[in-house]
């Protein structure tokens, strides 16, 4: 793996994502990234698309550009996800519909079609995204922790085809990071949250990178169908 490495992360208008973007672009990928807006930012060595990641087309557009432009892909971080705080009896239909393409969907895609171009060099890294909503059990993020509980199941199952590929599928489970996504949740409830981890105190975009750079590395090519959960869960 001596040439420049090719990295797809999803979701990098905002928050993680951004970070995310702007730490593997520090530490020398080639980045490219998408979300359904533009980003507020540039960065050489960065490349932005505009696009819903449940949007078939317009994700194999992407990877053939990728394809097209550097010929090969090296790592997937899927990021891109939405949550949605509701009791089961106030959930409208909307809402599951949304949480499920852009989370499970969204995630399927991109795995799909980069690892047709993984393939190509028989070698990738792919990150995906869960969380520790699902095994707290979290009221009121049902229908998120069940769409999180089908990409732990997405990630052991993929990871074994696509293991005779010398690709790697592994998944990080972030406790609560100060995000947007989590700000409109009342105090007393985060709070009640955090004490439940074994580390009481939220996460930072450090924790993940820190995971995701064991997950990526070279070395970890032994390493797949694993899920790490922060905090201790």
């Amino acid at each position: 793996m001596d040439e420049t490495q090719v990295m797809i992360i999803t979701g990098t208008r905002k928050g993680i994502g951004k970070y995310l973007a702007h730490y593997y672009v520090s530490k020398g990928f080639i980045v490219i990234g998408c979300s359904r807006g533009e980003v507020d930012y540039k960065l050489s060595g960065y490349q932005h698309f505009c696009l819903d990641v449940s949007d078939e087309k317009k994700v194999k557009q992407m990877i053939a550009k990728i394809r097209k432009t550097y010929g090969r892909l090296d790592v997937l971080i899927n990021n891109a996800g939405i949550a949605s705080m509701n009791h089961i009896l106030l959930t409208p239909a909307h809402t599951v519909h949304n949480i499920l393409n852009t989370n499970v969907v969204g995630t399927f895609l991109f795995c799909r079609e980069a690892a047709k171009l993984m393939q190509k060099n028989k070698y990738g890294r792919i990150v995906n995204t869960s969380t520790v909503a699902t095994p707290l059990k979290l009221e009121g993020e049902a229908i998120y922790a069940a769409s999180k509980a089908a990409i732990l199941s997405f990630t052991e199952i993929i990871a074994r085809e696509l293991a005779n590929f010398g690709i790697t599928v592994n998944s990080v489970g972030p406790t609560p990071v100060e995000t947007d996504l989590i700000r409109s949740v009342p105090k007393e409830k985060m709070d009640n949250l955090l004490a439940r981890q074994a580390i009481s105190r939220f996460g930072t975009f450090e924790d993940i990178s820190n995971v995701i750079d064991f997950f990526i590395k070279k070395e970890s090519e032994f390493v797949t169908g694993q899920n790490i959960y922060l905090g201790g869960i």
